[in-house]
């Protein structure tokens, strides 16, 4: 991959950037937070008109066809700006199941209204108790004349507070694992939302006897959502990478500013070394995001190319946030300042899709596909 972006790559980036800079400043994001939807549909219907939702898609199906490479650009911007727009949730991920699972006549249907900010998708897979990978899905899908009949409860369902229709995983009466499409208002459903960690809302599914219809012809779908899932990993590495540039710009512009004994917090060797350190942590961080991005522009969804990225993102965000909040000293942690939120994001991003133990363990599980050196 040509680590120079293209003009086009960069006219998109700071199309996005100019957007969201406009739109959301400390005070924006606490009023759109309070919100019951916690997020502003204008921004959303501008990022539709900018070709961002469509972005995954394909031109045929409605989209704007283009590569991972302008997808985590955009992400990477959200990051950014704490933009509270569920892109990732409730269009990049359901995307991608659909075009890996969907019919073409679910596909024609689902997908132009998602590139145009039309209709909001969300992914129910995760269970209570379970953690990521979820592999053991205890919600059955019971047959019931031309569709199923669903039993069980799906939680944390990321932005299913929102969603128009649920992407649902569910043992089929063959053993394997289907993914249904769900009305998430509809007889049978129970509904309980809520907001996360970091400010952003999901929601608890119980099902019984949801009506669902089968999402393409697949019988065992694990292959299509360890793919969607191992692109999500990619796009929350791009994320966290904005979300820790920024955290870290605001630490050193303190530094910069705040007085003790006369002269500014940057004039001490100790706190200048530590910001220091933080940098070098950002920029591993930023090198094992556009790793995971080669590799996923490649066509190689690797999981354990996600697993290493995300285990050095991890290590990173965590070591700039505690620092970002250490630094500032007892405001980092104040509501009313911007780095505590973007410490939680970071926070609320390190337990999505697998923490650092987690992916660890997969890593740890590949090891004897490795051959050891001869020296």
């Amino acid at each position: 991959m040509d680590l120079q972006l293209t003009e086009e790559q960069t006219m998109l980036r700071d199309t996005v950037r100019e957007l969201l800079h406009r739109s959301y400043d400390a005070e924006a994001l606490t009023k759109i937070g309070d919100t019951d939807l916690g997020w502003n549909r204008t921004v959303w219907k501008q990022l539709a008109d900018l070709g961002v939702l469509g972005l995954t898609i394909d031109e045929d199906d409605g989209g704007v066809g283009a590569g991972p490479v302008e997808a985590m650009l955009v992400q990477e911007e959200l990051g950014r700006a704490l933009a509270p727009e569920p892109v990732l949730d409730a269009v990049v991920v359901p995307a991608e199941l659909l075009r890996l699972a969907g019919s073409a006549e679910q596909r024609s249907r689902l997908l132009p209204a998602l590139a145009a900010g039309e209709t909001l998708l969300a992914f129910a897979h995760d269970e209570p108790g379970q953690r990521w990978p979820s592999t053991e899905v205890t919600t059955a899908a019971n047959a019931q004349g031309d569709g199923y009949a669903l039993s069980g409860v799906k939680n944390p369902v990321l932005r299913g507070d929102c969603a128009d229709e649920l992407i649902v995983s569910a043992v089929l009466p063959g053993g394997g694992v289907g993914l249904l499409l769900v009305d998430p208002n509809g007889a049978g459903v129970r509904k309980t939302t809520y907001r996360t960690f970091d400010g952003r809302r999901a929601a608890q599914f119980e099902f019984d006897g949801a009506t669902g219809e089968l999402l393409g012809d697949t019988v065992d779908a694990a292959e299509q959502i360890a793919l969607a899932q191992g692109h999500a990993q990619v796009a929350l590495c791009a994320e966290a990478v904005g979300a820790m540039e920024v955290a870290l710009t605001l630490t050193a512009e303190y530094l910069r500013t705040r007085k003790q004994f006369g002269v500014t917090l940057s004039k001490f060797q100790t706190l200048t070394q530590r910001a220091a350190d933080c940098y070098v942590s950002l920029e591993l961080a930023r090198s094992m995001s556009l790793f995971a991005t080669a590799a996923l522009a490649d066509g190689g969804n690797d999981p354990v190319v996600a697993s290493r990225a995300r285990l050095q993102v991890g290590r990173s965000a965590d070591h700039i946030g505690r620092e970002a909040i250490q630094m500032h000293g007892g405001i980092g942690v104040t509501a009313e300042y911007p780095v505590s939120h973007y410490v939680a994001r970071l926070t609320a991003i390190g337990q999505t899709l697998g923490g650092a133990l987690e992916h660890r363990r997969v890593l740890a599980d590949r090891v004897g596909e490795y051959d050891l050196p001869e020296l």
